[in-house]
């Protein structure tokens, strides 16, 4: 069922009920105007009530002449326009959601739906630039740890490099005659033949 067929649903259950409340305010007039039978309508009407009082009523024909028919007042109701928009908007009236029901507010459906797509693509888009710096920040601390890694294991390296620990290594192994030199190095010069 498309909007439309649903505010035509909604136009047929408003004007029914506007009817109906018509029919009930006619019915409720005409119990409350009638004549009492046998006195001319212009004439008042004399009448004693339970306690002993006198009761006056007064039924003039100018009255009835002037009065709607059910006919102009079930056409003033079932109108499918909407009420005037009044200048001043209040807590009750908003919170009571009479502003929706204003044919502003139905005509700006379209920009309502694009505020709200573009509070969703807000929200993703801020909720997957946190999962990006959550993960920059995994991968830096990693990076951080690497360094460090690499730093010991560097410094380590050339402690076991140095010239006296691998002599005193092969010391200890007795794998290796080798000495630290007492001369300096020099050149040996073979002739050319």
């Amino acid at each position: 069922m498309t909007d439309k067929d649903k505010d035509i649903e909604k136009a047929k259950v408003s004007v029914k009920d506007n009817a109906r409340q018509a029919v009930i305010t006619l019915s409720e007039a005409a119990t409350k105007e009638a004549p009492t039978e046998g006195h001319d309508t212009a004439s008042p009407a004399r009448s004693k009530g339970k306690d002993g009082s006198k009761k006056v009523a007064v039924h003039a024909s100018t009255e009835a002449d002037k009065a709607p028919t059910l006919e102009e007042i079930i056409k003033e109701q079932a109108t499918e326009e909407e009420a005037p928009h009044s200048s001043h908007f209040t807590l009750k009236r908003i919170l009571g959601g009479d502003i929706l029901n204003t044919s502003t507010i139905r005509h700006q459906v379209g920009v309502l739906l694009l505020v709200t797509l573009f509070t969703f693509v807000y929200i993703a888009n801020r909720y997957s630039y946190q999962q990006g710096l959550i993960k920059l920040d995994k991968l830096q601390d990693e990076l951080q740890d690497a360094k460090y890694r690499a730093l010991s294991t560097s410094s380590e390296l050339t402690e076991k490099c140095r010239e006296s620990n691998v002599l005193e290594q092969l010391k200890n192994n007795k794998d290796s005659v080798l000495k630290i030199a007492s001369q300096p190095p020099y050149k040996i010069q073979v002739p050319e033949e």
